[in-house]
C-alpha cells in the first residue's frame, strides 16, 4: 500500500515514467478523477472537487508580491439541481489558497487509500514524514529536455515552423513550467523544489532510460513496502 510522489522537470520524461509505474504496479495516478473520488469519500461537496497544481498556478508579478496580493486560481463551473429537479450550471471564483487547501485534503485522503502516484502538487513536502511514501525526482539535461519538448510541439502543430523557432518556444515553455513549479513549492510550502534532500532518489533520464528508471522505482517501492510491513519489535 505504498504511495509514490514524483517531482519532475518539464521535458524530463517524468510523466511517461509515472504512467509506466502505474501500469506496472496497478496503481492509480492522482488526477482530477481521483480527486473527485477521494473528495466524495472525504465528504467534500461537489463545488470542492478541483485540481490546483503547478500547471494552473500563475507566478505573481513584482507588484502583486510587493502588496501581498492573492491571485484567483480558477473559475469553477458546477451543475446544481434546483427544487424542480432541473440541473443548471453555476460559476464561481475560487482563491488559490482555498483551491490549495482542497487539493491538500484530497492528497491526504489519497495517501490513506494507498497505491497511488502523485505527480507534483507538493506531495514531496506534504507527505515528507510518511514512512510508506517514496519521493522521486526526475531530471534531465537542458538539451535533452529541449529535444523532447520540440518533438512534442512538432506533433501538435499543423503548420511548418523553422527549427530555431520551435527550439526557442520549447526553451521558453521549459522556463515557464519549471518556474511555476519552483514558485508553487516556495510560496505554499516554503521549500526549494530543487532540494535533493526532499527525495529518496533523484533520477537523471539523460543517464538512465525510461525503462531503467521505472525498474529502479519498482525496486525502491518493494523495499519500502517490505520495511513498512515488518512487525515492530517490543521494547522493554
Amino acid at each position: 500500500m505504498a504511495v509514490i510522489t514524483i517531482s519532475r522537470q518539464f521535458g524530463s520524461g517524468g510523466d511517461e515514467i509515472a504512467n509506466r509505474v502505474c501500469e506496472a504496479l496497478g496503481y492509480r495516478q492522482f488526477d482530477k478523477r481521483l480527486i473527485a473520488q477521494v473528495a466524495r469519500e472525504a465528504g467534500l461537496s461537489e463545488q470542492e472537487i478541483i485540481d490546483y497544481n503547478e500547471e494552473s498556478h500563475k507566478v505573481l508579478g513584482f507588484f502583486d508580491r510587493l502588496f501581498g496580493r492573492s491571485a484567483t486560481a480558477v473559475e469553477v463551473r458546477v451543475w446544481k439541481e434546483d427544487v424542480s429537479g432541473v440541473r443548471r450550471p453555476e460559476e464561481f471564483r475560487l482563491s488559490e489558497e482555498s483551491a490549495l487547501m482542497l487539493v491538500q485534503k484530497a492528497i491526504q485522503q489519497a495517501h490513506k487509500m494507498g497505491n497511488v502516484v502523485i505527480l507534483g502538487r507538493g506531495g514531496q513536502v506534504l507527505l515528507k514524514d510518511q514512512p510508506d511514501v517514496l519521493h522521486v525526482r526526475i531530471e534531465a539535461s537542458m538539451e535533452e529536455r529541449v529535444q523532447r519538448v520540440k518533438e512534442r510541439l512538432k506533433e501538435s502543430r499543423q503548420e511548418f515552423l523553422a527549427d530555431i523557432d520551435i527550439r526557442r518556444e520549447a526553451q521558453d515553455l521549459i522556463y515557464l513550467r519549471d518556474g511555476a513549479s519552483q514558485d508553487y513549492i516556495r510560496r505554499f510550502y516554503n521549500a526549494d523544489w530543487d532540494d535533493s534532500t526532499l527525495y529518496h532518489v533523484v533520477i537523471n533520464t539523460s543517464k538512465l532510460t525510461v525503462d531503467q528508471s521505472v525498474q529502479l522505482i519498482l525496486g525502491l517501492v518493494a523495499e519500502i513496502e517490505k520495511k513498512v510491513d515488518q512487525p515492530k519489535e517490543n521494547v522493554g
